[in-house]
């Protein structure tokens, strides 16, 4: 039987529609040989998800998920970066899918990993079971560097998915964990209104520093009724900063119209303070510095 037989790509089609987009090695042997099989793989007709299942094309993570549950012959439960992107508030990006030990010979490969996760809560969320949001956010945060482990918390707030009251909940369920300790202090700072993980990378310095607590997505309103929010806000001082990204200043537009809204900001009389990631990873004091010197002159001022 040749590769191009319309009876091999029509036996073909049937299978993946009836899986769903993916279909088992077991299946594909009933409609064609090995060879035909690997010649599928080596032109891109087939493309290997997990050992064992294939799929058209390269899925997306749901659908590494549905093809895992066809390997497994049953649904697989999301946990750490892989719950916490179904949820919307992986700030890691995460690649690897994880999940929980489905009880089978499931081992770890590249790009899967099996965890033990006796007694973590289960929500549904997007058509299939994951560790529960406030969980998932502190397991994930437990791993992390603190002004990571803040973004993923503030992320996990934001997202909706839990309050301060689950992430708090979690955290008394997994006492005596590793890294909970440091979760814990963290859970007392975390603030849904942080829109980026910079944000709260920064947001850890100003803290660890001494700086009084910002407002966060403060709105500053102007003379004839326009209004523009800031990232971090000391209103008493009418100081404000705002995190800088690359991709925000990606074009010519974007550059000239956040100058003419400093612009207009700073003729109302606030003093705007701009942040960048170098401020926040490799000079945090001179960073914390600049900002308690305005908050100084600002105070003498009035």
């Amino acid at each position: 039987m040749r590769v191009d037989d319309s009876r091999v790509h029509t036996a073909l089609d049937d299978l993946l529609r009836h899986g769903g987009g993916y279909v088992t090695t077991a299946e594909l042997l009933e409609v064609m040989s090995r060879q035909q099989l690997d010649l599928q793989v080596k032109k891109g007709w087939l493309v290997r998800v997990w050992h064992g299942v294939y799929s058209r094309t390269t899925p997306d993570l749901l659908g590494r998920l549905t093809a895992l549950d066809a390997y497994l012959g049953q649904r697989s439960v999301a946990c750490l970066g892989t719950a916490a992107a179904l949820y919307g508030f992986d700030t890691e990006g995460t690649d690897c899918v994880h999940v929980l030990d489905p009880g089978t010979r499931l081992r770890p490969t590249v790009g899967l990993m099996v965890h033990q996760r006796g007694g973590a809560p289960l929500e549904r969320v997007r058509g299939r079971l994951a560790t529960a949001p406030a969980w998932t956010a502190v397991e994930v945060a437990r791993e992390l560097r603190r002004p990571r482990a803040l973004a993923t918390l503030d992320a996990a707030l934001h997202s909706g998915r839990c309050t301060p009251a689950d992430l708090a909940s979690a955290v008394s369920e997994q006492r005596g964990r590793r890294g909970i300790v440091a979760v814990r202090a963290l859970v007392e700072l975390a603030d849904g209104r942080a829109e980026s993980a910079m944000e709260s990378e920064a947001r850890l310095v100003m803290l660890d520093h001494g700086l009084p607590r910002p407002q966060l997505q403060y709105v500053i309103h102007g003379r004839a009724g326009e209004t523009w929010r800031v990232d971090f806000a000391w209103p008493e001082h009418r100081v404000a900063a705002e995190y800088e990204s690359i991709e925000w200043h990606a074009g010519r537009s974007e550059m000239l119209r956040d100058k003419r809204r400093f612009a207009a900001i700073q003729q109302l009389g606030w003093t705007m303070i701009p942040i960048v990631v170098s401020d926040v990873r490799l000079y945090p004091g001179q960073l914390a510095g600049r900002i308690a010197d305005h908050l100084v002159r600002a105070s003498i001022a009035s």
